[in-house]
């Protein structure tokens, strides 16, 4: 075989190592023969690692042929002439994605060997290790995505695996509300994706990466858009990150997931999915680069995130809460180095803030008894020494601060207030007039639920 073909081979292992994963746990699952502990953990290490080897041995070729992008071409899946509309699964290795898939194949391999000893005989293994595949898929197919339905399936599975994995103590309500408030939130961002990728389809009629930022490899690509074109779709897809990455004013969801195990936390919101919405602004930053608007309210969001971020994480009372917010002050920051236009240290950064912050949240369990244990080895208590910020400040406007980054910026109510509530008052109505209807239909004069009027509020 040529070097051209070797390069399909191993980037057709790359994407079909995880997937098989994924069907072997789910089809045990679906027969209703779960596979042990011990034959689960070896299928785990052996797909990640064939995954991450045939990564790498791609990785190779291109250093070796000075190649800056290669392309592994599924076809269209779906296509509808009438509405110029196809869904097309496309898969690229170039100076983004390459790097992104190690990262995500390393740290996936990492928590997954913690995870099968931190889950040992825990009763939700099965389940757990299910949507762990599901995410490792998801950020496979959103890493090396080459079009924009690639992109968005690999991000459907990503949602979808975390606020499951939010939920994952579904005997207790407060994480199964935590997974439903995570999950309504990332719908949003979807809905936000969606209508991206639809106008995208209708600007240009393509979803393919290559032809929307030109064939030049990443990041000197040049959108094929006009400016207003770009501020629209970059608008949109400014939505879609700031969901998925929990930035202002999605942020209330970030400190929800950490009701999740431990390895979920590290993998997901310190490590991967929460730095999801930053590589989505890097993959399309040919269209940032389009509009100078754009462009400043990426910083601008950047910052305020940062900010709120900062403050709020300064109050928090557990660990896992003040890691979550010490990442998206780090997300945010990227998110700013990216309207800047400083895409590769963006890169960078998403890289070493990813791996860092997964071993902060794994090494989460154990702090606080290696804190006390330093502290009875000393004999005295360990001096915090965090500086006062805000000294400066009036003692009225601290306390309004504290109050504010005590409540989490007042988002959560925000979002109840200004979308929730609304959404649920509108589908009220035409519950009530649908009933009206049925009931006048059926000569019935009194509806069978004498409640039903009533309109819930959140």
């Amino acid at each position: 075989m040529n070097i051209s073909q070797w390069t399909q081979v191993f980037g057709c292992i790359t994407v079909v190592c995880p997937c098989a994963l994924l069907l072997l746990i789910g089809g045990s699952l679906l027969v209703g023969r779960p596979l042990s502990e011990l034959i689960l953990g070896r299928w785990l290490k052996a797909s990640v690692g064939l995954s991450l080897m045939a990564t790498l041995g791609v990785l190779a070729i291109m250093l070796f042929t000075g190649s800056r992008r290669e392309l592994i071409d599924l076809g269209k899946m779906v296509e509808i002439h009438d509405v110029h509309f196809h869904f097309h699964i496309k898969f690229v290795f170039d100076r983004l994605s390459v790097p992104m898939a190690i990262l995500s194949l390393v740290l996936c391999g990492t928590v997954g060997s913690f995870g099968l000893s931190y889950l040992h005989r825990d009763a939700g293994f099965q389940r757990f290790f299910l949507s762990f595949a599901m995410f490792l898929v998801g950020m496979t197919f959103a890493s090396l995505a080459g079009t924009i339905e690639t992109l968005f399936l690999g991000w459907e599975l990503v949602g979808l695996s975390s606020a499951l994995l939010v939920a994952y103590f579904h005997e207790r309500q407060s994480p199964v509300s935590n997974g439903l408030r995570v999950w309504a939130i990332y719908r949003l961002a979807d809905a936000a994706f969606l209508a991206a990728a639809i106008a995208l389809h209708h600007q240009t009629g393509e979803g393919d990466f290559g032809v929307l930022m030109g064939n030049e490899a990443w990041p000197a690509g040049t959108a094929s858009l006009s400016n207003g074109s770009a501020l629209l779709v970059g608008t949109f897809l400014l939505i879609a990150a700031a969901g998925k990455s929990g930035l202002v004013p999605f942020s209330g969801w970030l400190p929800r997931a950490m009701e999740g195990p431990t390895p979920s936390s590290a993998i997901f919101y310190g490590a991967l999915s929460v730095h999801l919405g930053a590589f989505l602004l890097l993959r399309v930053s040919p269209i940032l680069d389009q509009s100078s608007l754009l462009s400043w309210m990426v910083i601008g969001l950047g910052l305020i995130s940062a900010v709120f971020a900062a403050l709020a994480g300064r109050v928090q009372t557990d660990i896992k809460s003040a890691l979550a917010f010490a990442s998206l002050t780090q997300v945010s920051i990227i998110v700013v180095e990216i309207g800047v236009g400083f895409r590769y240290l963006a890169l960078i950064h998403i890289i070493g803030h990813a791996c860092m912050r997964s071993l902060q949240l794994l090494r989460a369990p154990t702090l606080l008894r290696d804190y006390k244990t330093m502290e009875n080895a000393i004999g005295k208590t360990l001096d915090h020494g965090s500086p006062r910020i805000l000294a400066g400040l009036g003692a009225s406007v601290q306390r309004r601060l504290y109050r504010g980054a005590m409540e989490r910026g007042y988002m959560d109510a925000m979002l109840d207030e200004c979308i929730v509530n609304p959404f649920v008052r509108l589908f009220s109505t035409f519950n009530r007039w649908e009933r009206a209807w049925t009931h006048w239909l059926a000569g019935s004069h009194h509806p069978s639920n004498p409640h039903s009027n009533e309109t819930p509020h959140v």
